[in-house]
């Protein structure tokens, strides 16, 4: 995404070597931009902000546990635990969002 490529110069890490083209930068997944001399043109993008979210819906809960297991239990998995609505699973994955 082009706002992971918005880095002030002096915050760039390199991702290329001497000489590397713009598209050979691009395609090893890094940004370029030859703007700033004296600093990396070929550097890493910033990393993506994501957030894990319960998801709403009780349809689309993928379920991370087993019946029966407890909040505690599903919470020590790193997932989320709502006990209800009945048949649908209680102990469910997050989902992640990109912002």
């Amino acid at each position: 995404a082009k706002c992971q490529c918005k880095l002030a110069p002096r915050e760039r890490k390199n991702c290329g070597y001497p000489g590397i083209t713009a598209a050979e930068c691009r395609k090893a997944g890094c940004c370029f931009n030859t703007s700033v001399p004296g600093v990396p043109w070929c550097f890493a993008p910033k990393a993506k902000k994501v957030r894990k979210v319960c998801p709403n819906e009780p349809h689309a809960r993928i379920n991370c546990g087993f019946p029966g297991i407890t909040a505690k239990e599903c919470e020590r998995k790193g997932c989320c635990f709502r006990a209800y609505p009945a048949g649908v699973p209680w102990c469910f994955y997050h989902r992640v969002e990109e912002g």
